[in-house]
């Protein structure tokens, strides 16, 4: 039975905001009022990654979210002591567990769930426990899919930036890339996983990947917040709320 998710979440990242106020040290511009314009103009949710290195987001950025928008934070973060007992300490609705590594200008790639299996069991369970969803940011892999699934995960995340190149690009990887995520995103829902997407997405790219109906969210930052410079953050975020419906009617269509 084909399976039609109606309702697509958008999570919108507001790291980058973070990184133009600590171009000059200064206390503008406001996580708390970019993160209150993306829930007013249609946002579902709030992600933010804290890196070790605190490159953006830092650690009061989100405590404020938090307790100015509860359970709306989407906390992205490695699997390390340091964020475990600092996820459980501020309690946000969702933790995504995202590889790290510190000269990395951003995430490179999926998590390697398979490698890391007994680390992340380690680190879910207590999340889990505290009433945390748990969430596993991946490659569009059948055995990182197998691996998160023995794990229980609540979601996973698709690493889509090697789709999102092949497209701008116009390379012809393009359509295989797409057929990958497509196929991980039907065999994780049929597992019982939500299934997310993100990472490079633009408009064209968000009205592509919203096509696959067991998609459930998107989240999209560097974009969003790139080109709200030119538009204005409430415009971009109903443009792309627009696309995701206009791919959503497109993968009922089919």
């Amino acid at each position: 039975m084909k399976i039609i998710n109606k309702k697509i979440n958008l999570g919108v990242n507001i790291d980058h905001v973070a990184t133009l106020r600590n171009a000059r040290g200064e206390l503008f511009p406001s996580i708390i009022d970019a993160a209150d314009i993306a829930l007013k103009s249609g946002a579902d949710s709030i992600t933010a990654h804290l890196r070790e290195d605190r490159r953006h987001i830092n650690d009061s950025d989100i405590k404020d979210i938090v307790t100015n928008f509860p359970g709306k934070l989407n906390l992205e973060m490695a699997a390390t002591e340091e964020m475990l007992n600092i996820a459980l300490n501020i309690k946000p609705f969702s933790c995504c567990i995202v590889p790290e590594k510190r000269e990395e200008l951003t995430t490179e790639g999926g998590l390697d769930v398979l490698s890391k299996h007994n680390q992340l069991k380690k680190f879910i369970d207590p999340l889990r426990d505290a009433g945390i969803r748990t969430s596993f940011f991946v490659d569009a892999d059948e055995v990182q899919l197998e691996k998160s699934a023995d794990l229980d995960v609540d979601c996973l995340e698709i690493h889509c930036g090697s789709y999102c190149r092949a497209f701008d690009r116009s390379l012809n990887t393009c359509e295989d890339e797409f057929k990958k995520i497509s196929n991980i995103a039907k065999l994780a829902s049929q597992l019982g996983i939500e299934v997310h997407a993100g990472h490079g997405l633009n408009y064209e790219t968000t009205k592509m990947l919203s096509s696959i109906n067991e998609i459930e969210e998107l989240n999209i930052g560097f974009f969003i917040i790139s080109e709200s410079l030119f538009k204005g953050l409430d415009i971009v975020i109903r443009d792309i709320k627009n696309c995701m419906s206009e791919g959503r009617s497109l993968g009922e269509e089919n």
